[in-house]
């Protein structure tokens, strides 16, 4: 493995996933029927990994060597959680909930940022799904400036049901929607929070969308429509951290 997390090759994916290391996800090629890169799609699903078919030029233009062998991983630089470490952080700290759940966002760069401003902020985890998403890889590493081995992330298998889970915890879930008639300034972030943030490209899904509290939007004074996923996730945070510092 390299700087980058790049594992490749079956012997080399094999023995890092008979070792332990945590993989955040692995690319077989697509249309791969043979025994061994069965075996290891099994064993990575078994370990908690995401196994997604590529295409081989995405595979040649992963590989370092140029000899992956239809598989590639990518090793996490931190472990993941469950929802209710991020939950019991709250707890042991004596605070509301506040939450950032990222319904597929694929920009590592945009997912690292974000958990920057969560460290920043005192924010007490995200939420990503586990597949169509960035991972914990060693862009998100380096774009989070190392907040990732301070914020809690836990990866889940669906975005809605982990929804419901927060909500039966109490927990009050907005999406940040350009569409939405309420602003920020006009909601009360002092409860229990979680905040939805859409993808790059389609925002946030609509079963998602469905299964949120309140709907809100950042209001936008100029002539673009929206803004980054990381500023909107900075902007929501630092105004739930301006309303709970002025009612303490």
């Amino acid at each position: 493995m390299d700087d980058s997390g790049i594992i490749e090759g079956r012997n080399a994916v094999t023995e890092a996933l008979r070792s332990g290391v945590n993989i955040d996800k692995i690319f077989i090629a697509k249309g791969e029927v043979d025994a061994a890169l069965k075996h290891i799609a099994s064993t990575a699903r078994a370990a908690g990994a995401a196994v997604v078919e590529a295409d081989r030029r995405k595979l040649d233009s992963m590989s370092i060597t140029g000899s992956h062998q239809g598989v590639v991983a990518v090793a996490a630089f931190a472990e993941y959680v469950s929802i209710d470490d991020i939950l019991e952080k709250a707890r042991e700290k004596g605070e509301a909930p506040l939450i950032i759940i990222c319904d597929e966002l694929s920009d590592p760069h945009n997912l690292g940022a974000i958990i920057r401003t969560c460290e920043a902020s005192g924010a007490h985890g995200v939420i990503i799904p586990k597949r169509r998403s960035a991972g914990l890889t060693a862009t998100v590493a380096k774009a989070s400036s190392g907040a990732i081995f301070h914020i809690p992330t836990a990866r889940v298998p669906n975005i809605t049901a982990a929804i419901k889970e927060l909500k039966k915890a109490g927990v009050w879930i907005f999406a940040a929607s350009p569409d939405a008639e309420k602003t920020l300034w006009e909601s009360d972030f002092t409860c229990p929070a979680a905040f939805v943030i859409g993808s790059e490209g389609s925002g946030i899904g609509r079963l998602v969308s469905e299964n949120c509290d309140f709907k809100i939007n950042i209001p936008m004074n100029g002539k673009l429509s929206s803004l980054n996923a990381s500023v909107s996730a900075a902007v929501l945070l630092y105004e739930t951290v301006r309303q709970r510092n002025r009612c303490t």
